[in-house]
């Protein structure tokens, strides 16, 4: 009897060890970096380099895969309902604060685990190189003089893009049909529509318009922001402009399905403060133009919440919330 107890208390500990083991080996295998934006943009390429620092730390793939469709939807959805295991996680932009209001609910903030925020840029308002406005006072103008002649995109129609927009015009005053929406899966191919002249202004953060700057295709007249960026501080502002009190600003986090593993959240967290910190990020993120704007789950999850609630008020001003029942 004797030598039975020994023998099940020592399987006993070995099972425990066993146990101890494979949550302190995390991650065992592969993970999967789920981005809800086209190949190219600018949540993809600072996921793109996340995943290099993960897998350097970790030493396991960190595999980033673009999940596209619906505004974002497809890919948030896809991080929302993924096994809350740490091995599928994502990238989430400001629209998760934005879909439930829409009427389309499993993709809001608490159908996730934020592990933190890694980047937030403003909005900046896009046009040809060779466009006839000198500012944006001068575009707002043609708007108003030709509505329905300078049609507009950044992404899909309700989402943060469509949305800074829209959201300006109706501050100035401005009807906000009078600039057509044309709904694009990302930034990347409403730039390369903007290139083509399939359309007039693209509302995307300066970073991701910055390759056709660079190249002489396209200009950036202002940010829709009250505070003009670290990044491309030459750029005013639409508030300073105009007057206005009207700041959207998008924000990329790390994060994974809700109830993830508070081992695994605590050392993406820890991960994710050293990567921010680190001059080699650092410098990527300046070179594409982002900015590095650490926050911890904690503060993450307010400035999301907050963020929220800014938002939904704007939606419904404008008509792009679906009123609760």
């Amino acid at each position: 009897m004797k030598k039975t107890m020994i023998a099940i208390s020592a399987g006993l500990f070995a099972v425990v060890g066993l146990a101890g083991a494979a949550q302190a080996e995390w991650p065992e295998r592969a993970v999967t970096i789920v981005v809800p934006w086209s190949a190219g943009g600018g949540t993809d390429a600072t996921a793109r380099t996340l995943a290099q620092q993960l897998e350097a730390r970790f030493g396991q793939p960190f595999n980033v895969v673009n999940r596209t469709g619906g505004g974002g939807l497809v890919g948030h959805i896809t991080i929302a309902n993924a096994p809350a295991d740490g091995y599928t996680l994502g990238v989430i932009t400001i629209e998760t604060t934005m879909y439930k209001a829409q009427g389309i609910p499993g993709a809001e903030p608490e159908n996730y685990t934020l592990i933190g925020r890694f980047n937030a840029d403003p909005i900046g308002i896009n046009v040809r190189a060779d466009a006839p406005y000198e500012s944006v006072e001068d575009l707002v103008a043609e708007v108003k003089a030709n509505p329905g002649a300078i049609k507009a995109s950044g992404a899909n129609r309700g989402g943060l893009s469509h949305l800074a927009w829209v959201g300006m015009l109706k501050e100035l005053g401005v009807d906000t049909e009078a600039s057509p929406w044309v709904a694009s899966a990302g930034s990347a191919p409403a730039m390369q529509q903007l290139a083509a002249g399939a359309i007039d202004v693209v509302s995307t953060s300066p970073a991701e318009a910055r390759a056709l700057v660079e190249a002489g295709e396209a200009k950036t007249l202002a940010v829709i922001s009250g505070e003009r960026t670290e990044v491309f501080p030459d750029l005013p502002t639409t508030d300073e402009i105009f007057g206005i009190k009207w700041s959207p600003l998008p924000f990329r986090g790390l994060a994974g399905p809700a109830d993830l593993p508070e081992e695994v959240t605590a050392t993406l967290s820890d991960a994710l403060a050293e990567i921010t910190a680190d001059p080699e990020f650092k410098e990527f993120m300046a070179s594409r133009g982002f900015s590095v704007a650490y926050q911890d789950a904690a503060t993450f999850t307010d400035t999301v919440m907050t963020s929220r609630t800014g938002l939904v008020e704007a939606m419904k001003a404008v008509g792009l919330a679906v009123e609760e029942k």
